[in-house]
């Protein structure tokens, strides 16, 4: 892998590569844009192949998260860490001790959080050696469990998508088919029975279909089935990438919100809901209500201050929608526009300023 060429085309700042033999610390930390403010991104812990693959993942999904970020009005950057091990079997406390040490030594350039493969247990022994860590235990001053705020992200997003589909917000008597009624999922769903909408569910646990079935009087059907329901709105909340070459055909829903990451397969499917006139929220904007809340931990964490923030997401979305019209491209694309024309605007103020500063310099 030619690292500086893949850095240089997708306009990254910083690659760590991060070892502790002692703890058995393999970590790499991608730092993509800091235009914005300093990275914030998660700390995955992963059984890789490779470390190739872990290289790119963590490169990734830093680009994932200065994008997300940005479109969610956020004044900071993305980057993202990848732990190499297995976190079942690898974890000790002196490796996030080391690793957290080394974060320090980036002296708030870079900001991490839960991710796959870690816990709050995990960023609270991060924090014993630096500040730059949020998603900790709520006792030192973290905003807890992120579920429920991201659910309510979700649900603003969706009144947004239903404005744009129908003409109205209202979700009374709307159906939705929910795939995927986990914790984000089942606080979605009692968002919505709350409203008047109808629920149509499914999930591999039997146990959280049922209990959504009990809650919310939602219709249950197999995980296959999900697709091809008669409904108004379909929320993806499982896995990714289930639009795809298969799925499209079946859908008769007018718009796609949910909170899974990564749901287009492919860009082209992206393109391909766009042609057919359904209304497709992109997911890292309807979905960043958690970053948007853990962020504000770094201010001393206000919950009525965090939850007008993730209420925003609702003329996030639309902006999103704006930008497709605008600009007559589908919305994954507006999304990308939304935040590279935040970002772009940012430089541009930056270089004027020191610009100015410079000429000012030379007059003296």
């Amino acid at each position: 892998m030619e690292i500086f060429n893949y850095m240089k085309e997708y306009d990254y700042e910083q690659l760590l590569f991060c070892q502790d033999e002692q703890s058995g610390l393999k970590a790499i930390i991608a730092i993509h844009d800091t235009t914005l403010g300093p990275a914030l991104g998660g700390t995955r812990m992963w059984t890789y192949a490779s470390e190739e693959d872990a290289i790119v993942d963590a490169l990734r999904l830093a680009k994932g998260m200065t994008y997300k970020n940005a479109a969610a009005g956020l004044n900071l950057g993305g980057g993202k860490t990848v732990i190499i091990g297995d976190p079942k079997q690898d974890k000790n406390e002196e490796m996030f001790r080391a690793f957290g040490r080394f974060i320090q030594g980036l002296n708030g350039r870079y900001i991490t959080a839960e991710d796959v493969g870690t816990t709050v247990y995990d960023m609270d022994t991060i924090h014993e050696e630096t500040d730059y860590v949020t998603g900790i235990s709520p006792a030192f001053g973290s905003s807890g469990n992120p579920s429920p705020v991201t659910a309510y992200g979700v649900y603003r997003g969706m009144k947004a998508a239903a404005m744009e589909a129908f003409g109205s917000d209202n979700l009374e008597g709307k159906v939705v088919a929910v795939q995927g009624v986990g914790n984000v999922a089942y606080n979605l769903c009692k968002h919505l029975h709350d409203e008047g909408a109808q629920l149509i569910v499914t999930d591999i646990n039997k146990e959280a279909v049922n209990r959504a079935v009990e809650e919310f009087g939602a219709k249950a059907v197999d995980t296959e089935d999900i697709y091809s329901v008669d409904c108004d709105i379909y929320a993806p909340c499982a896995l990714g990438a289930t639009i795809n070459d298969d799925t499209i055909p079946q859908l008769k829903a007018k718009v796609i919100a949910g909170a899974a990451n990564n749901q287009l397969k492919e860009t082209t499917h992206g393109d391909r809901i766009h042609e057919m006139g359904i209304v497709y929220t992109p997911d890292y904007v309807i979905n960043s209500g958690g970053v948007i809340n853990v962020a504000d931990e770094l201010y001393g964490y206000n919950r009525e201050r965090a939850m007008k923030r993730v209420e925003a997401i609702y003329d996030n979305v639309s902006r999103v929608f704006e930008i497709a019209r605008r600009d007559n491209i589908p919305t994954y694309k507006a999304a990308d526009r939304m935040a590279e024309e935040r970002i772009e605007k940012m430089r541009k103020t930056k270089s004027t300023f020191l610009q100015n500063g410079h000429n000012i310099l030379s007059r003296r």
